[in-house]
């Protein structure tokens, strides 16, 4: 298991759409890559940087991430993202 720490968080990133909503079938080239991810595990915050991080998001919730921010990891055949908590950029309800 991946435990961030301090003000990192893993996240899982959701599979692109393959269709438009008009029943368009997407190429693989067409794809962007997506933004909007899964929080897998959340860091426990504290003091970061010498100030204190208190951390806003929860395992479970859908994420929208910097496009290219983060570190990319393959763990037990799954790829994830461990991204700092001030790299999420909204909450998806």
């Amino acid at each position: 298991m991946i435990k961030p720490l301090a003000d990192r968080v893993l996240v899982k990133m959701v599979k692109a759409e393959e269709t438009t909503k008009s029943g368009i079938i997407l190429s693989a080239g067409s794809k962007e890559k997506p933004q909007i991810a899964e929080v897998v595990a959340v860091g426990p915050g504290g003091m970061v940087d010498g100030e204190k991080v208190e951390m806003n998001v929860k395992v479970g919730q859908k994420v929208i991430t910097s496009k290219y921010s983060g570190t990319e990891v393959k763990y037990e055949g799954v790829e994830y993202i461990i991204v700092r908590q001030n790299d999420i950029l909204a909450v998806v309800e």
